[in-house]
C-alpha cells in the first residue's frame, strides 16, 4: 500500500509484486499516480482506509477510489498468494484474476523492470 500527496490531494494505492522483487516506488509508482511525494502508507492510515488488519490488507475488496497496479510479471504468473483482510490467512488466486480487479491496471512497476 502506497499513499501520494499533490497540493492538497491525497491518494492511496495498493501494489502486487512479486515478494522477491523491490517495488519502485520513488520512480514509476510516482509518476504513474501523478503524485510529488510517496512512500509506503502508514499502517494506521491503511488500517482505517481498507477497514482490514495489518498484515492481512489485500487488494481485493479495496474502496473503490483506490487504484490497484499489478506488476507485469505478477499478471503472468498461475498462482500468487494475498492477504485476505485478516493475517490469520490467505487467498490463492491466479495473476490474471489479480490484473481483472475492479481498478487494476497491469504495468511494469519493479526496480528491474525500470531498467
Amino acid at each position: 500500500m502506497v499513499a501520494g500527496r499533490r497540493a492538497d490531494v491525497s491518494t492511496m494505492a495498493a501494489c502486487l509484486v512479486q515478494a522477491s522483487e523491490r517495488a519502485d516506488v520513488n520512480r514509476l509508482i510516482k509518476k504513474r499516480l501523478n503524485v510529488r511525494k510517496i512512500s509506503f502508507a502508514a499502517m494506521d492510515d491503511a488500517v482505517r482506509e481498507t477497514g482490514m488488519e495489518y498484515g492481512g490488507i489485500t487488494a481485493i475488496g479495496l474502496p473503490p477510489s483506490w487504484s490497484i497496479l499489478v506488476d507485469e510479471a505478477v499478471a503472468g504468473l498461475d498462482m500468487i498468494v494475498v492477504g485476505s483482510g485478516i493475517r490469520g490467512s490467505k487467498i490463492a488466486i491466479s495473476g490474471r484474476s489479480a490484473a481483472a480487479l475492479p481498478n487494476a491496471e497491469v504495468m511494469a512497476l519493479t526496480l528491474n523492470s525500470a531498467n
